[in-house]
This record gives C-alpha cells, structure tokens and sequence, in this order.
C-alpha cells in the first residue's frame, strides 16, 4: 500500500553557522546539493538556537521545551525521564528513527521513542544506562572497513575518538557512514510514513578534515570583527576574546591543555592570522562533506518516488565563532554562535525559493512539525505552532529567547583560563525583537545591539541615553517570557 502521508526527513549538522549557505550571500562556499534544496525551500532569514552548546540545544529541537525544562542545562546532562521527543508524540504509523550524533542520553543505545537507531559516538554516555555499552554503530562499520581505532574511551575500550575520525578519507567520514545508512533506510521504508533524523557531526572541530586544501586560508573573506577583540561588553565575552586571542599576543598555545587538546587538536596554530585563516579555510571545507550527505537522501528520496511527499528540514545545532570577535567555538550570544541556517522544504510541488523575514526559534520546531504532519500538538510545549509563516513569509513581530545556562547537576568542561570558568556559570538570557537583541547576564554588564543598523554587534548601546527605553521595553518583555516559562533566571 502507497503511503500518503508526508515523511520527514531532518537533517542537522553540527556547529554550522548561517552564513556558509549560498541563499545567506555565501557565493563562494562549495555547497551545490544544499542550494539545490534552498531553491526548493522556504529560508529563515534569522533562525536562532534555545542554547548554543549542543545537548541544552537539541534538548528543545527534539522535544519542544526549553533546556531550563528539558533538562540539560550543559552538556553530559541527559533528557529528564518524563520529557516526550517528537518520536513519541507522533501517531503510531509512522516510523521513528535517529541516526547520528545524539547527547540526549547514552548514545549507542536505542532510546525516546525511535524504532530504528544507528549510533556514532562511542565516548559520550550520560549514565542513562547500566551496564556495559555497546559499541556504536559508526565503530563496527570503520572496522569492517579496515580502519583501526587510535584512542582509549572513558570506559577503558578502545575507539575512534574525534581527532582519530578527521584524520580518516572522505569515504568515512560520519557524513558518508550516516548518508549510507539513510539511503538503506528511505528504500527499505518507501512504502509506509517515516520520519527520519540524521545528525552529523561535520563541521565540528577538529577543524581540519579529508577535504583541507580546498580553499586558500587568503581569498576567504571576514568581515569586520575577525581577531578583533570587542570592547565595552560583558565580562564573559571579554575574557573569552582575550583567551582566545591571547595566543596571537604571544601566549604558548602547545602549554595550553583546552586549547592544544581540545580546540587544536589536528595541530591548528592560532599563534598567528595565517593559522586562523588556515582553521577558517579547513572549517568551511568540511561543510562539503554536509553537502555530500544531503545531496545523498534528496537523491535517494527522488529514486523513491518520495522527495515530493516529504518535508526536509535543514538546520544546526549551533554556530561556530571562527575568530569573529577574537573567539572560537561556540558558548557566546554573538550572531555567528546563536544563529543558524534554517531550511523548510514542504511536501509540494516543487516552488521557488521563497525568504521568511524576522526571527524565528528551534523551540517553535516541534509543534509546527506536528502541525505540518497532522498530529496533535501537546498543550504542555513551551514552543508555539508557527505553521502561518508559510503564507506570510513575515516573522517580523516575532519574539525569540536563547538561554545560557553554565551550571546543572554536573559543571561544564574547563573552558581554558579561571576567569572564564568563574564567569560561566553565570546564566544569560538574549531576547530579539524586531532585530534589537537584548543580553542579560547575572553578576555582569548588559549587551544591547541594534542589529538593523550593527549587524555584526560591534557597538554595545545599553548604556546609551538614546536606547534607554528600548532596554526598559526589552527587559519587560524578558520578564514576561519567564513568567510564561518557569524561568527562574534573576538578574
């Protein structure tokens, strides 16, 4: 029996910011299957994270709720026992299944509702689970492909950590293991409803990979904050500038255990602009093994006679700073690590690309995928149906909130000097209205930019007499939002 109800299919990278896309003015970036499904796609001009670290963030992609109410307020903190993923919220005809990165749980073990499983971290377990865990799915395929593991796991096994997967040939990568398993899947189950996410890790750091070279680190543009230290802002991201940065100004990066195990761990050389440039060059290229694997499903979906009946969503968990600012990584409310590309291909004939203004959040995915699929949406959902924005293409009146929450029932991971540490568990809370972006953080300074004339944040005005309303309006709409939210953020 032929299905007639839409599939979805979710596909989500890792650490991508929004402008690497061609439908976000990347011309240069070689991302040619992703456009391709741009020009099929609705694009969020703004789309933004709940929390720009990845388990508080997939918390909510995958459930609707806020981290505060999810669960994993850091990372290593798994989903509260009695919070729903959207696998569990579906009617029964349709099959679950999740493939990738997952850091809502204990990875390799099937969990939350999904059917079919395919697991590819070995060293990320969140004690959900006793007992011995098995091997991820990504580990048995490399060794049947005659790879040998090169690192010891928290659990005494030997794996594939990171560092080990990036050192491997384009043919296995995670984004090729994961491509493959996904085609398997749509022609194993073209004939009933699906719903399939596939998470990759690329472009993650490391930031070096199989496809290093493909760009000259010196014809890769930056815009106007890159290795520029921001003044006159909170003292959170000015201590991670100036650690970030500090290795520029002469500090031993190979004395440093964050930076050289962690950040740097393919060797990158963030003593001089040429080496940022190199990381930057690598980063992007990585993108490409994304754009490989998305190529890979639509292709599948087309000889399936299924890319029309299907809904694509494309999207990440969270930026990637990438030397704006003087920062890498992510952990900050700046634009590149809180904002995201967001694609939305609907099941229709094909259109053409159409752009939905204002600001849109990934609490509000959930229910509009309910929605989209048909299925009930659930009254406890922190996140709001915003199936209209189809027709309107207008979120301009919309109201977006990206949390930070440094502290839980476990600490975040060292985060490369004390000041940062201390500073860290500070919550903060950034609200965007109409492209002004308000930025409170507890026992620090207030942030405010105006991102219809300062799109790139380079000018703090919350201690400016001109914008003092603005501030007052803002912080009254935050308070509102925790009332609504059970946010017992206090600033």
């Amino acid at each position: 029996m032929k299905n007639n109800k839409p599939n979805l299919v979710f596909i989500m990278s890792d650490q991508q910011r929004f402008d690497t896309l061609k439908c976000y003015g990347n011309e240069w970036i070689n991302t040619p299957r992703i456009n391709e499904l741009s020009d099929d796609s609705y694009v969020f001009e703004n789309a933004y994270v709940t929390q720009p670290v990845c388990a508080p963030a997939r918390s909510s992609i995958m459930t609707g709720l806020y981290p505060h109410t999810a669960g994993p307020t850091v990372n290593k903190i798994p989903l509260n026992k009695d919070v729903k993923t959207i696998a569990e919220l579906v009617e029964s005809d349709y099959k679950c299944a999740y493939f990738g990165k997952w850091h809502l749980g204990d990875d390799t073990v099937k969990q939350r509702g999904f059917e079919e499983w395919i697991s590819v971290e070995d060293h990320y377990n969140s004690s959900y689970f006793e007992g011995d865990l098995p091997y991820s799915d990504l580990h048995e395929w490399l060794i049947s492909k005659g790879h040998k593991p090169g690192s010891i796991g928290p659990t005494g096994k030997e794996i594939f950590n990171d560092k080990d997967r990036s050192l491997l040939p384009e043919d296995s990568q995670m984004a090729a293991f994961l491509s493959e398993k996904s085609e398997d899947f749509i022609k194993e189950n073209k004939e009933e409803p699906f719903i399939l996410y596939v998470s990759t890790f690329e472009p993650h750091s490391p930031y070096a990979g199989p496809l290093d070279g493909m760009y000259d680190p010196n014809d890769i543009p930056t815009g106007p904050t890159f290795l520029k230290n921001p003044e006159n802002v909170s003292k959170i991201n000015e201590a991670r500038s100036s650690y970030h940065s500090s290795f520029l100004n002469g500090a031993n990066q190979k004395d440093d255990q964050y930076m050289n195990e962690y950040l740097a761990s393919r060797d990158e050389d963030f003593s001089t602009k040429k080496g940022w440039l190199k990381a930057r060059a690598d980063y992007f290229a990585n993108i490409t093994l994304v754009d490989d694997m998305v190529g890979r499903i639509i292709d599948s979906l087309k000889e399936n006679g299924l890319y029309e009946n299907t809904i694509i969503i494309f999207t990440s968990e969270h930026g990637e700073m990438m030397g704006d600012h003087g920062m890498l990584e992510k952990r900050t409310l700046y634009e590149e690590s809180a904002k995201v590309p967001l694609l939305v291909k609907l099941n229709e004939e094909k259109t053409s690309q159409k752009f939905i203004n204002g600001s849109f959040s990934h609490i509000d995915l959930v229910p509009t995928i309910l929605n989209l699929l048909e299925q009930k949406i659930p009254s406890n959902l922190q996140g709001e149906n915003k199936i209209s924005c189809f027709n309107s293409l207008n979120l301009d009146n919309n109201e977006v909130v990206v949390e930070w929450n440094g502290e839980g029932i476990i600490d975040d991971r060292n985060l490369g000097s004390k000041d940062i540490n201390n500073l860290n568990v500070n919550a903060r809370r950034s609200i965007i209205f109409n492209r002004i972006k308000l930025n409170l953080t507890r026992n620090d300074e207030g942030e405010l930019f105006d991102l219809n004339i300062d799109p790139y944040e380079e000018t703090n005005r919350f201690n400016d007499p001109k914008y003092s309303e603005i501030v007052e309006e803002m912080k009254s709409r935050l308070i509102s939002w925790q009332k609504r939210n059970n946010d017992i953020f206090t600033f």
